[in-house]
């Protein structure tokens, strides 16, 4: 008999959900609200919905102070906002880079296209750089559909070389079950909290 998830209240809109699918916060030594994406971090633990607007919702109530029981000041929401999207980047960022390093990954536009040409079993993911070129950009996604690949439009082709260690790359193709399972799954979680803004998933 599976286990039952324990189940957390979003403190933005009531929802109860699955702790997996929400967001975790916990509190610093000095009073500040920390996220948690890990859900490894020592201490009480309050929860928002994968979504900026449940956040929002959270800091305007002053839920994190009956959450906590405690007198909790969110003094920049946005700021709060802006360090949950980075912490969300920097995951993804650092299972792109764990995946070239192991080999899984080949970039550049001729390179991606040669390998979602290549009929092998193995899964999986494209990524597009936000300012890719219109030409580029429609020629891979329309191999990607082609062959039933998964994309991605995430990061700038100035950061895709910086985390691959190349000059600029406009598309990047990830392959193995494991790292694109893992990379889809951070990608949907950054997708769904900024409901659509900065990165498209298809």
């Amino acid at each position: 008999m599976t286990k039952e998830e324990p189940k957390r209240t979003c403190l933005g809109c009531r929802e109860s959900l699955e702790k997996s699918k929400l967001l975790r916060f916990v509190l610093a030594p000095d009073g500040a609200v920390v996220p948690d994406l890990t859900n490894k971090l020592p201490g009480r633990g309050a929860y928002t919905c994968m979504k900026a607007s449940c956040l929002r919702k959270a800091c305007d109530r002053n839920q994190f102070s009956r959450a906590f029981k405690t007198n909790v000041s969110v003094s920049d929401p946005d700021g709060l906002q802006a360090w949950v999207i980075r912490s969300m980047e920097d995951r993804i960022a650092s299972y792109l880079a764990l995946a070239n390093k192991a080999g899984k990954v080949t970039s550049g536009s001729d390179l991606v296209a040669d390998t979602l040409r290549k009929k092998t079993p193995v899964k999986k993911l494209i990524l597009f750089a936000t300012d890719i070129s219109e030409d580029i950009g429609n020629k891979i996604r329309g191999l990607a559909d082609l062959h039933g690949v998964a994309h991605v439009t995430i990061f700038t082709k100035d950061h895709f070389g910086e985390l691959l260690g190349k000059g600029l790359r406009s598309v990047v193709a990830v392959q193995g079950d494991g790292f694109v399972d893992t990379m889809s799954k951070e990608i949907d979680r950054y997708r769904n909290f900024l409901r659509g803004e900065g990165c498209t998933y298809e």
